[in-house]
């Protein structure tokens, strides 16, 4: 209904014009009389417009403006200013009274509108004029007294509407109905419906439904024949009590004879009273084509359960379903045909039902005899009674699961198990009071075929038990229970399922997954698992559920024995993120397996501090923290490197000539540890000199200074050193046998590698017993600085300590060998040398000269060493 112009006329303060608090304010000055009211009551309108443009939805929007979400926000009129492009709006749980014309005009695009619980008394006409895609509309419990047809006339795509529970007391549809040949699912009724006229639902003769549900008042009182033989529907929903006129329940059945029914339900049918009648309300459902047949709420008693299930057994009915009705006993109890009821049922649901009486309503099991899936949820037995397991026969599946079953009265071991429920494939034992494991098993070896066990949310687990199962079982749930490391002894191995979730377990034993080769799906999702084991192994497992648990770290060797695993979940762990989880998160990456099916959201760090609540997929190291093939490269690098960088140094220092010189004075110490003790200073001096000057060294320095009086004893290799041993031992033992060593300097003498050693070990010696002892002579001139660096200490002597120079004038020669006479002393008495006794010229001679031949005729390593003595 379009609203009124606004009038301009100034009504005092307190007709001030809607709008945002400052408006008013404005506007309330601007409409008190004044010269200039005129003026600012233009404006004051312009700026209340602008101001009703912006004022905020209550509303919120999702699914790109697509949907309004209006839901209990106390609203008493459909808001202003909705997106023209909703496709969906729920305004249900609100105060709306009533819906006008122009509350939906510019939603033209919309499919979906929900106006349930409100207190919706009118809708106009057109109310729903521009809303011609409208399919789905909801106007359960509000307070129409009338069927709003005329609403309804645009509306030719609706395919599902609701308009029960209103207060209308009619039934009977307008032509327009007639006219949603898109309608699909139909709800009508409420609690002022008691008649049912044989044509209140003439208007859907031509629309094939899927659903049609009819609520009445408590106690319907007139049900015309006919009124459901205009319905072409395959399911069908009575929502009405027939305590007063049970008589129209076999009417109602007649009239859907040859119908489209599958599927039909029954609420409260009997609500106050038990059928205490002997006529057989249910006749006529034998005719019927339905195969699911329900009962919620109502009344029963053993009498009327009989009469139903009765007619099941003669109808097509597959499936019965009795879910929280009310049974009781029959005061006069009709014993005629016990036994004789057990329909054929593909699937039989007895659920939320306080009286367990109804599993033996006749005092037999014989009904279910005939049930191949049978589900017994909530009814409050706490045993099975021996002759129940025989009835069971023909029994596939068996769901016990919400009641209070214990151990001994499950398998009670006076009853007979053997043959019994030959067929059972699946057990379902969830939400019981059972506690030993054993027991469950021992259940399992009676039935050849069981390869499904549900025993979920139970205490099982908790004992030490040794279990016998059946070889067939293949598939085992036993989250929510008491699970430790020792009730794995106890599962069984034959396995390809096992959900362990949520039971408290801490730890693993992996001698299980190696004796169970079919495993391929293992849950433990919720536990308190610390660690995963390296050497997990299991050959065929192919899903793994590991989160919510307590361990906080994977490697890329957790799950390597697990060759066709390609499912993991693990989020929800306090994981370390460290160099190990990043491994194994990039080698997942690459190899594409195991598929992460939690990733990324629910994986955080725990650990290190500085990372805490990081999500892990935020979590990058630096380059070479984990890249351990590249650290690795560096390092070896960097060794090599630093190796080539030493070899250079060592080799401009000629570090090796002093490691060999060394190496060499310790074997000579060695051995010299190990020969007979020598006397010191055996010689007065021994003469260190190059090949080259050995002429020199003969003519002038022997002759002079062992022809003196007294005679001085010099050491000199050609002639002293001892045949046939190590030329390094010679050379240690007579520069340690000898008072002073002299160094015959020249420019052969820097070229002799074997002067050198002489020069390190003097050196050497001088350490303990002071440079006094070493004595120069320098026979040609030298440059010090030109020296080679090998020749560092002889370098350092010439620029400390004072030589002698070898003068090549005769008349200067008296004077050096007076100086040379005065730094050797005074010739005292020396004993004989260590391991020698005085020895004549002549054998020393021979020594000598078989030293020499020895060096120019062998090739031996050893001869090669004195030759090389031989050539200083």
């Amino acid at each position: 209904m379009p609203h009124p112009a606004p009038s301009l006329a100034p009504r005092g303060p307190a007709a001030a014009p809607p709008g945002p608090p400052r408006c008013r304010a404005v506007c309330g000055e601007a409409m008190r009389p004044s010269p200039a009211s005129g003026t600012r009551g233009l404006w004051c309108v312009v700026l209340l417009a602008l101001a009703g443009t912006a004022v905020l939805l209550p509303c919120r929007l999702a699914d790109r403006n697509q949907t309004g979400l209006c839901k209990g926000l106390s609203l008493a009129q459909v808001p202003r200013g909705l997106p023209g492009g909703l496709r969906s709006l729920d305004l249900s749980y609100n105060k709306l009274q009533e819906i006008t014309a122009g509350d939906f005009a510019g939603l033209t695009q919309l499919r979906h509108l929900d106006l349930g619980y409100n207190n919706i008394s009118r809708i106009a006409p057109d109310a729903f004029l521009s809303n011609v895609l409208l399919e789905q509309l909801r106007l359960f419990n509000n307070s129409l007294a009338r069927i709003p047809a005329p609403a309804l006339r645009p509306l030719a795509n609706l395919r599902w509407l609701d308009m029960s529970n209103n207060p209308y007391r009619s039934a009977a549809l307008d032509g327009v109905f007639g006219t949603l040949r898109h309608l699909r699912v139909l709800s009508m009724g409420g609690p002022l419906l008691r008649d049912v006229a044989r044509g209140d639902l003439a208007a859907l003769k031509d629309t094939a439904l899927q659903k049609f549900a009819l609520k009445s008042a408590s106690s319907l009182r007139r049900y015309e024949a006919g009124a459901f033989s205009w319905l072409n529907t395959t399911e069908l929903w009575c929502d009405m009590a027939l305590d007063e006129s049970v008589a129209a329940l076999p009417v109602m059945l007649r009239d859907l004879r040859g119908k489209p029914l599958d599927y039909l339900r029954f609420r409260n049918l009997f609500e106050f009273t038990y059928y205490q009648g002997t006529e057989d309300p249910f006749s006529g459902l034998a005719e019927l084509r339905a195969t699911k047949l329900v009962f919620y709420r109502g009344k029963f008693n053993e009498n009327l359960l009989r009469l139903a299930l009765l007619n099941v057994q003669r109808s097509r009915v597959r499936q019965l379903e009795l879910v929280a009705i009310d049974f009781a006993r029959s005061p006069q109890w009709n014993s005629s045909g016990v036994g004789a009821v057990a329909p054929r049922l593909d699937r039989l649901l007895l659920q939320d039902i306080s009286n367990p009486d109804v599993l033996r309503f006749d005092w037999t099991f014989t009904w279910l005899s005939g049930v191949a899936a049978l589900s017994i949820i909530n009814v409050n037995f706490n045993y099975v009674p021996c002759d129940a397991w025989a009835e069971m026969r023909s029994v596939e599946f068996l769901n016990i699961s919400r009641n209070r079953l214990e151990d001994a009265y499950i398998y009670n071991q006076r009853c007979h198990y053997h043959g019994v429920m030959p067929k059972l494939e699946s057990l379902v034992l969830a939400n019981n009071r059972l506690q030993s494991l054993a027991t469950v098993a021992s259940l399992t070896r009676t039935w050849p075929r069981l390869a499904r066990l549900d025993a979920s949310h139970n205490a099982l687990g908790s004992l030490q038990e040794t279990c016998q199962w059946g070889p067939t079982l293949r598939w085992l749930a036993l989250h929510h229970n008491r699970v430790t490391a020792a009730t794995f002894g106890c599962l069984p191995t034959t396995l390809e399922y096992l959900d362990l979730s949520h039971s408290q377990l801490d730890r693993l034993d992996m001698g299980y997954f190696a004796r169970s080769p079919r495993l391929r799906e293992l849950l433990l999702s919720g536990n308190k698992i610390k660690f995963i084991p390296s050497e997990w192994s299991c050959s065929s497992l192919e899903v793994l559920a590991i989160d919510g648990n307590s361990f906080g770290v994977i490697t890329r060797g957790s799950f390597v024995n697990m060759p066709r695993l390609v499912s993991l979940t693990a989020g929800n762990n306090p994981y370390h993120c460290t160099c190990d989880l990043y491994g194994f998160l990039r080698e997942t990456q690459r190899r594409g397996r195991p598929r992460l099916g939690d990733w990324p959201h629910n994986w955080t760090c725990y650990h290190p501090e500085a990372l805490l609540d990081t999500p892990v997929a935020s979590y990058a190291p630096r380059p070479l923290e984990c890249d351990v093939p590249a650290l690795v490269a560096v390092a070896v690098a960097s060794t090599a490197v630093a190796v080539a960088a030493c070899a250079a140094l060592c080799w401009k220092l000629e570090a090796g000539w002093y490691v060999r010189a060394t190496y060499r004075l310790l074997q000579a110490k060695y051995r010299a540890s190990h020969a007979s003790t020598a006397r010191s200073c055996a010689y007065h001096a021994f003469i260190s000199y190059s090949r080259a000057d050995a002429e020199w060294v003969r003519r002038e320095l022997l002759r002079r200074l062992e022809s003196a009086e007294p005679p001085y004893r010099l050491c000199i290799h050609e002639r002293d050193f001892m045949p046939g041993r190590w030329i390094i031992d010679n050379i240690v033992e007579n520069i340690e046998n000898s008072a002073k060593v002299i160094f015959v300097l020249s420019r052969s003498f820097i070229d002799s590698e074997w002067c050198n050693y002489e020069l390190y070990f003097a050196h050497q010696r001088a350490v303990g017993l002071g440079y006094q002892d070493v004595i120069l002579v320098v026979k040609e001139p030298i440059d010090a600085r030109g020296l080679p660096r090998r020749f560092a200490r002889l370098r350092k002597m010439l620029g400390s300590k004072t030589y002698l120079e070898w003068p090549r004038e005769p008349g200067r020669q008296p004077f050096f060998w007076m100086q040379l006479r005065s730094l050797l002393g005074t010739p005292g008495g020396l004993g004989p040398s260590g391991g020698e006794e005085e020895t004549d010229v002549d054998a020393t001679s021979t020594s000598t000269t078989s030293t020499t031949a020895t060096s120019t005729a062998v090739t031996t390593s050893t001869v090669t060493i004195i030759t090389t003595t031989t050539s200083t």
